[in-house]
């Protein structure tokens, strides 16, 4: 390392800049606006300063026309690397086909302020950052009129912008032009955006700036990097969470050609190699035992069977209203029901992976990550340096979904762990194997619903009792995330459903059982569950009360609710009511989710025995937009990935042991089976929500329920299966 990365926690202006990529002239932008607070900026060649705020985004004009953002956020494919570029273009008022991307490096300057450190997720990318933006792009536009103003001896207000260009009467620069002059001129204190009126970029499809790396291959991901002296390692990992390490003998594994090393790690057995085959041959060929421990017991059946003794009894309160057991008593009409759904795994289509070198200096790691505020602080106290000597490079991410962003920082820890070890430059690479088998999952849960219909079929009485691990307990996020032993992403999508409005009485409570399986956030969080769960159970009243799904959730939802407009539109783009094909059937289900309110219509057979979606018509209500293109994309991933939940994917325990392994037996959706989908979007003031998550929950309670309308048999577990 050629600098000192404690630069980077409080850095002069000048060493700021430097973090980002050194550049031959030309103005740089750096801003801070969370929630409204006050806006920095910093030069090229001004004098070092302490800011009372330390930036967090900036933007770079280089005297080439180029526009550089430093994107604080990791792109896993949501988009982000064009979305945010293009609210800084539209302030700007730059040409876009100058515009580049780069990702920032670690440093606490570029928080999330959703989270408070470094970090992606939670569908916060875009409107965390959009007023940040917009004001980025309105600041680099003033101090660029500014100066021509001033070398052309002309009145700032006589001046305007036009895709890279000021002009005032027959005066015409471009922005590289006047790059160097405008930073060297005092940043003004107030900039106004424009008035969304105005717009010519956001709000209209945009082509992806990453696509073309990405289909012609030269985009890098962390499992393509290379470093000179680099070994590739695999990890023998104990079978049975909580088991430790009995005994190995590394003689067989190091006869393996191309094995150089064999190290133990808190993780394991690494075993390191010239290459990726001849590491995972070492694996194969390694002498080794484990002391399974108490987690060997475990097994799925008496899981289920645990989840429902608990389920009998309520939980900890996480809502409750009115007199429920006093109306359910005196109920003439009560339904229940049990739903279940399973462990699940992430399984991005990039296994996890992780480089990382030591040097005297302190460390470099290059990996996918969500979660880089939190990984540095782990690596930091692995190798007894301090924070900001652990530089970390983000690189593109084959998908997430929440598996990068753990707060243990697993798997970049075992990495680090196996360097130290080794004293050399190492990647780590998880097989598929490794993957599924790796941990850190989809909880399982369990939801017992009981509810009284009144005379006009109505609920007028709710209890919703939850039962599954919590995914923050153990963490340092519990703290803000359990309250009276409710952890809220537990109960999200349940305690907080529109629905409770309009029943007196209710309750939804939460039992939290304690396991050595390791969960995290799996996309769409608890909403994962809970809009299955919650969506089909309403189902079940409207036909016990023999109304129309659609219309009794009419009855239920609010005139002005945004998930009822999502609704309607979704149920109108449809056709919603009229005849199908013959064998066909239709279900649907809205929910709200990271802010924006989706409803899904779905329409399938069966054919052959197997469940067969054809179309799914989608809207979505998340306030402003800045690419529809994206919104519509992200919408299609979400249906992909929750159709995989929602038909195929589970993992069961048997003897402490994950009984599956890869794709033949962790089923995803295939792609003949991908259905049909249509996006639509809500026009909406209302404010700017996520996008990357809202769209996975409401498609497996729209699937059960359209099973049900064609069947007659309401399937309460997932995945949906017909035998």
């Amino acid at each position: 390392m050629t600098r000192d990365p404690g630069d980077l926690l409080h850095p002069s202006r000048r060493q700021f800049l430097a973090t980002s990529a050194s550049l031959a002239g030309g103005l740089v932008i750096a801003c801070f606006v969370p929630f409204g607070a006050r806006r920095l900026f910093a030069q090229e060649g001004a004098p070092p300063a302490a800011p009372a705020v330390d930036p967090n985004a900036f933007v770079r004009i280089g005297s080439d026309d180029t526009i550089t953002i430093l994107l604080k956020h990791a792109e896993m494919g949501q988009g982000v690397w064009t979305s945010l570029p293009m609210v800084v273009a539209e302030e700007l008022d730059c040409d876009w086909t100058r515009v580049r991307v780069e990702t920032a490096p670690n440093a606490q300057v570029y928080a999330n302020n959703a989270f408070g450190i470094q970090g992606t997720g939670g569908s916060t990318s875009t409107h965390e950052s959009f007023d940040q933006m917009r004001q980025a792009g309105a600041m680099a536009r003033a101090m660029l009129v500014e100066a021509a103003a001033k070398r052309w001896k002309v009145d700032a207000a006589t001046c305007r912008t036009e895709n890279g260009f000021v002009i005032s009467g027959a005066h015409k620069a471009s922005y590289g032009e006047l790059a160097d002059a405008a930073a060297r001129l005092k940043p003004p204190q107030k900039v106004v955006v424009k008035d969304p009126s105005k717009w010519t970029l956001i709000g209209k499809p945009t082509r992806r700036l990453d696509s073309l790396a990405k289909v012609t291959g030269k985009a890098g991901f962390g499992i393509d990097v290379q470093r000179p002296g680099l070994l590739v390692g695999v990890i023998a990992r104990c079978p049975v969470f909580g088991g430790t390490l009995k005994r190995f003998d590394a003689t067989s594994a190091k006869a393996i050609p191309g094995v150089v090393d064999v190290v133990q790690v808190p993780s394991g057995i690494a075993i390191l190699a010239n290459h990726f085959w001849a590491a995972k041959k070492g694996r194969e060929a390694l002498d080794v035992e484990w002391n399974a421990g108490a987690g060997a017991s475990l097994s799925t059946p008496a899981m289920r069977a645990d989840y429902r003794k608990r389920a009998d009894k309520p939980g900890a309160i996480a809502k409750q209203a009115g007199s429920v057991d006093a109306v359910l008593e005196a109920a003439g009409t009560r339904i229940e029901a049990v739903y279940e759904v399973p462990f699940l795994a992430h399984a991005p289509m990039e296994p996890l992976n992780c480089t990382v070198e030591i040097g005297k200096d302190g460390c470099e790691i290059w990996t996918g990550t969500q979660f880089q505020g939190v990984d540095q602080g782990v690596v930091a106290g692995i190798l007894g340096i301090k924070p900001e000597q652990v530089k970390i490079h983000t690189q593109f991410l084959g998908g997430g979904f929440g598996r990068r962003a753990n707060p243990q920082s697993d798997f970049i820890a075992e990495a680090v762990h196996v360097a130290k070890a080794a004293n050399k430059p190492v990647k780590i690479v998880w097989t598929r194997e490794d993957d599924i088998h790796g941990g850190y999952y989809r909880p399982m849960w369990l939801s017992r619903f009981v509810a009284a219909l009144g005379a006009d079929g109505m609920p007028s009485a709710w209890t919703h009792t939850v039962v599954g691990q919590s995914i923050a307990a153990g963490t340092p996020f519990a703290a803000g995330m359990i309250k009276d032993g409710v952890d809220v992403t537990s109960v999200e999508g349940a305690a907080d459903s529109p629905y409770l409005a309009a029943i007196a009485a209710h309750r939804v409570d939460l039992h939290t059982p304690e396991s050595p399986i390791p969960v995290l956030w799996w996309r769409s969080v608890g909403h994962s569950h809970t809009a299955f769960v919650v969506e089909s159970f309403v189902d079940e009243l409207a036909h016990a009360a023999k109304v129309d799904p659609l219309a009794y959730r009419r009855k239920l939802l609010p005139a002005d609710s945004r998930n009822l407009r999502a609704l309607e539109l979704a149920a109108r783009e449809f056709g919603w009511g009229k005849p199908l094909a013959k064998g066909h059937a239709a279900g649907l289900a809205a929910h709200e989710s990271f802010g924006s309110h989706v409803a899904q219509v779905a329409e399938l057979s069966v054919e052959d025995g197997r469940i067969r979606v054809h179309r799914v018509v989608c809207a979505i209500d998340c306030g402003p937009v800045v690419n529809p293109m994206t919104i519509e994309a992200q919408m299609q991933s979400a249906i992909a990935f929750g159709l995989s939940a929602a038909l195929h994917s589970e993992l069961t325990f048997k003897d402490g042991k994950v009984e599956q392994s890869n794709f033949h037996d962790y089923r995803v959706l295939r792609l003949d089976e991908m259905p049909k989908v249509e996006v639509h979007i809500v026009k909406s003031t209302e404010k700017m929500g996520g996008v990357g998550e809202p769209g996975l929950p409401p498609i497996a309670p729209a699937v059960a329920n359209a099973l049900f309308a064609l069947t007659g048999k309401r399937l309460r577990n997932l995945p949906l299966k017909l035998a």
